[in-house]
């Protein structure tokens, strides 16, 4: 008993040194960031000749290069240390991402925008008019400092917004949104409710107690209010809710999802996450989560 509540409180450390490497490591982007956009900035309107502005183009990327190594060793480190330490405590079960992938068709396009703006009263609020394409199986970051229109892109991507100036053609059947509120879950249901809601297959009852046992919910939970859930538990409930659908989405984007989340819960979010086969794109500034869900692309807004 000493020895297991040892291992717990040597975990909990651990999980609180790795919550403030990725701190400091997105503080610090954010921090060099704000230099590099001030510098070139300035660079400009000194009127310096081309060749100046390559020179110190190119330190400053090599700059924030060597910084995002340093901390992203730091990070792996301690990731590491923290996955031995918790695969000496009792395993619970693998939450499982049960879709049917059948009807997604890899390399399909799904987004295409042409010299996309958008923007109040005339202002456009990119410098640079957007193109780009997402290709279905793509997984892909957003990302951008506070203010750079992250939200206002995946609006109209999604088609809620629409562009003041380009075309965005979209083929996009189905698409999941998941914020870092979780705000697919109906506070006004209960936990089985709101797993019924999804139930498109209609499956029966017990059908659906299994699958929210898989998910860590035991019948203690069934009628309790989704409104008095935590974070990780309505992402939990979200992530069967989806299960109980069955059929994947054509594309989830992801808008800070793990803001909310302890390191358990991330490390539930990012399994499930990686067996869906479909389209994925994300919001944030958490390097390593971006790598665990293997995302190799991104869409930079300056």
């Amino acid at each position: 008993m000493i020895e297991s509540d040892a291992l717990n409180q040597d975990v909990k450390s651990k999980e609180k040194a790795l919550r403030k490497a990725k701190e400091t490591e997105r503080e610090s982007l954010e921090r060099q960031q704000k230099l590099d956009a001030h510098g070139k900035k300035n660079l400009e309107k000194a009127g310096l000749p081309k060749i100046v502005a390559n020179t110190w183009k190119n330190n400053a990327e090599k700059s924030t290069s060597r910084m995002k190594g340093v901390h992203a060793e730091k990070v792996d480190t301690i990731s590491q240390e923290l996955s031995q330490l918790r695969n000496e405590l009792p395993e619970i079960d693998k939450m499982k991402m049960d879709f049917d992938n059948s009807a997604l068709h890899r390399g399909k396009i799904l987004i295409a925008a042409k010299e996309v703006n958008f923007g109040y009263d005339g202002q456009s609020l990119w410098e640079q008019n957007l193109n780009f394409q997402i290709t279905s199986g793509e997984r892909i970051a957003i990302k951008g400092l506070n203010g750079s229109g992250k939200s206002t892109l995946i609006k109209l991507i999604l088609g809620e917004l629409q562009p003041k100036s380009g075309t965005i053609n979209r083929a996009v059947v189905n698409a999941i949104y998941i914020d870092q509120d979780y705000s697919l879950i109906d506070n006004k249901l209960n936990v089985y409710q709101q797993t019924q809601e999804y139930n498109s297959g209609a499956l029966q009852e017990h059908e659906i107690k299994i699958r929210l046992n898989r998910f860590l919910f035991t019948s203690d939970y069934w009628d309790k209010p989704c409104a008095a859930l935590s974070g990780g538990e309505k992402m939990r409930l979200m992530l069967c809710s989806l299960t109980v659908s069955n059929q994947a989405p054509d594309m989830i984007v992801l808008d800070e999802p793990i803001n909310n989340l302890d390191i358990q819960n991330i490390e539930i979010l990012t399994a499930a996450i990686n067996e869906y086969r479909g389209t994925l794109l994300v919001v944030s500034h958490d390097e390593y989560f971006l790598k665990q869900i293997n995302v190799e692309q991104s869409i930079v807004l300056g």
